[in-house]
């Protein structure tokens, strides 16, 4: 995957190809349970999502990451885009109802699901990232990239303990300032 990172960086739009290739199995798990975090009734799929983030990244001549970890975090917050452009959207379209509604939790269990708008999320995440811009990554990175602590850890290249740490926090902080807003 660096490899095919490093010809796209030299122009070459076939590593380009291959490189997406490689990734979109990865690309459509991370979209897929994005999407089970949804409410009901969406018209976003993960192929869909899949295909947008694909031409968001193309749309360069050169290749925006260096390496796989940063080339996971580069799609994390072009999902993240994707799906508050989508809701963006759909609100101005319901003029305001009908956000889209996805899930903050800590695993990937029923019981720790929270529900909330993906709009309000991306909201309090631009708040974050003024207070702290490596929170508001790891949130990306976890939240929207789908990334495992240890992923999350070598992307920022601090330890597993420092990502627990911070993802308890931000999720706290998240939380609550979800709750003032919604």
């Amino acid at each position: 995957m660096t490899e095919l990172l490093r010809l796209w960086s030299d122009g070459d739009a076939h590593a380009r190809d291959a490189l997406m290739g490689v990734v979109y199995d990865e690309l459509r798990r991370i979209a897929a349970r994005q999407l089970r975090r949804e409410a009901r009734g969406e018209s976003l799929c993960p192929t869909g999502i899949v295909h947008d983030v694909y031409l968001r990244l193309i749309d360069q001549e050169r290749a925006p990451a260096q390496n796989r970890g940063h080339f996971f975090a580069l799609a994390a917050h072009t999902v993240r885009r994707v799906l508050v452009d989508h809701a963006r959207a759909r609100l101005a379209q319901k003029r305001g109802s009908g956000g889209v509604h996805v899930t903050l939790s800590e695993g990937d269990t029923p019981e720790h699901v929270e529900t909330l708008d993906v709009t309000s999320l991306d909201d309090a995440l631009t708040r974050l990232a003024v207070l702290d811009e490596r929170q508001a990554r790891l949130v990306e990175l976890r939240f929207f990239g789908g990334l495992s602590i240890e992923e999350t850890a070598e992307v920022l290249e601090i330890s597993t303990g420092t990502v627990k740490r911070e993802w308890r926090f931000a999720r706290t902080w998240l939380r609550r300032e979800l709750s003032r807003t919604g």
